[in-house]
């Protein structure tokens, strides 16, 4: 989309030409994070994955994963949200939130990019 707001449906951000918000969330990881084990190892992994498959299925993670090698540095997450009030309301019923994996930052994200949605 231009600087002038000006474009076609897919340059607004949705199929149907509104706006995306999206945020970027960092999440490090917490106080009872076990060093010792993998990812996948960890405390409540079932339950944990299975609260984020539900939040992108919904559509509210668009994209998300650890950064870096292996098991990552840090967690990213691409949200689609009003704000970050509710970003912190949604992930605060991660099984995981404040013990194994905490917010570090929500920022929103301006995206000028995007390549086109192939078929």
């Amino acid at each position: 989309m231009r600087p002038d707001g000006v474009g076609t449906e897919k340059e607004r951000g949705r199929p149907d030409g509104r706006p995306a918000h999206y945020y970027l969330v960092e999440r490090a990881n917490g106080p009872a994070w076990n060093y010792s084990g993998g990812r996948r190892e960890q405390a409540e992994w079932d339950e944990h994955a299975a609260f984020m498959d539900a939040l992108t299925e919904e559509g509210f993670v668009v994209l998300g994963g650890p950064v870096g090698e292996g098991d990552g540095d840090y967690n990213l997450l691409v949200i689609e949200a009003g704000g970050e009030a509710e970003i912190r309301a949604r992930l605060a019923d991660d099984p995981w939130e404040g013990s194994i994996l905490t917010i570090s930052t929500v920022k929103p994200w301006s995206v000028w990019l995007r390549a086109p949605v192939r078929p």
